[in-house]
Order: C-alpha cells, then structure tokens, then sequence
C-alpha cells in the first residue's frame, strides 16, 4: 500500500474539524435548550412554548450548523480512513467536550476526570502513529 502524504493531510484536516464540531455542536446546543427550559406538565401550551423557543434559539442553530458540519468531515474521513482509525482518533473531542463545558457552560471538571482525559488523549496519540488506511479500495 503507497503512502501518501496528501492522504494523511487531508485525514488530519477532517479529524480536526470531526474532533472541534462535533463537540461545539453539543455544547452549543446544551447552552440553547438550558435557555429554553423545561415542560412542567407537558400541557400544550407549554410544548406549543418550548417548541417555539427552540425553533428561535441562536444557540440551537449554531449547534445545529456545528454538528452537520462535524457529520460531513465525518462521512468524508470515513470514505478514504478505516473507521478503526477515525473513530479512535476523534476521541481527542473528549479533551474539548472538557474545555468548552468548562469554559462556555461554567461546569467543574474534577481532577480525576483530567486524568481520565489525559489517558484518552495518549491513546488517541498511539493511533495516530498508525496509518490510517489499513485494507485495500473496494
């Protein structure tokens, strides 16, 4: 199997954009749907109210462009990478999902879960030594 250097350029690219959207995307639309609230007893008039502040949450929106941004890198990666490699090596956005909670939702990341993310991160480098492409074009 030829290595190419383009290959690994553009694998690299995707799984950035894979591991920062995917992560913005739900935290952006943690922030949004915190903002709308919650039904209380699910009457209409309460669904008729979350529905409506969903459909105009700039949060919501942005979440969404986020995540279909993150599933179209992820389908693009997954047409020239082995999924054994991608999905690996999109689990560095746990080190992000850690970031933004912490800064853009206020939440505490206790130590533990640090080193926990630390662990994950090591692995994540171990594959990336790998190639990513391990079997033949069909």
């Amino acid at each position: 199997m030829k290595d190419s250097p383009g290959l690994h350029l553009k694998t690299y690219i995707l799984i950035l954009l894979i591991v920062f959207f995917a992560p913005l995307g739900n935290v952006l639309l943690s922030k949004g749907m915190k903002g709308v609230g919650s039904a209380k007893n699910w009457a209409p008039g309460d669904i008729y109210r979350i529905f409506i502040s969903t459909m105009t949450s700039g949060y919501i929106w942005l979440g969404i462009a986020c995540l279909l941004t993150f599933f179209i890198a992820y389908m693009l990666v997954l047409t020239w990478a082995d999924y054994s490699y991608v999905q690996p090596a999109s689990a560095f956005s746990y080190a992000v999902v850690a970031l933004l909670g912490y800064f853009l939702l206020g939440e505490a990341v206790p130590p533990l879960r640090w080193a926990g993310i630390l662990i994950i991160c090591a692995g994540v480098f171990i594959v990336s030594r790998t190639h990513p492409r391990t079997t033949e074009k069909a």
